[in-house]
């Protein structure tokens, strides 16, 4: 079975930068689109952004757009979310997710296998 771990968050002040990766492994499969979604208590599941493993190309959540940056490096099957200037609002547990049959990418029920999530925390 396809497995995707999170990595790479923790506490951080306004304004810093974290980087998450999202490492794929176990069974091959066809990756089209990887997302990143977050999470913060008593809201649901918020879109952040996805790139489309063939090309490369990226989308992202008007609220991270400027800020976050989504990459990957094939030969490692890894998916990094950077993000720069980080603000309170930004805190959630941020999970990685993909998508093996295209659909909506932006919709969190739409993906095939999520990871675990990974808490970030943003202080004032």
């Amino acid at each position: 079975q396809v497995q995707l771990v999170e990595s790479g968050g923790g506490l951080v002040q306004a304004g810093g930068s974290l980087r998450l990766s999202c490492a794929a492994s176990g069974r091959t499969f066809s990756r089209y689109v990887m997302g990143w979604f977050r999470q913060a208590p008593g809201k649901e599941r918020e879109f952040v952004g996805a790139i489309w493993w063939s090309s490369g190309s990226a989308y992202y959540a008007d609220s991270v757009k400027g800020r976050f940056t989504i990459s990957k490096d094939n030969a490692k099957n890894t998916v990094y979310l950077q993000m720069n200037s980080l603000k309170p609002e930004d805190s959630a547990v941020y999970y990685c997710a993909g998508m093996t049959t295209w659909a909506n990418f932006y919709r969190a029920s739409d993906y095939n296998y999520w990871g675990q999530g990974t808490q970030v925390t943003v202080s004032s």
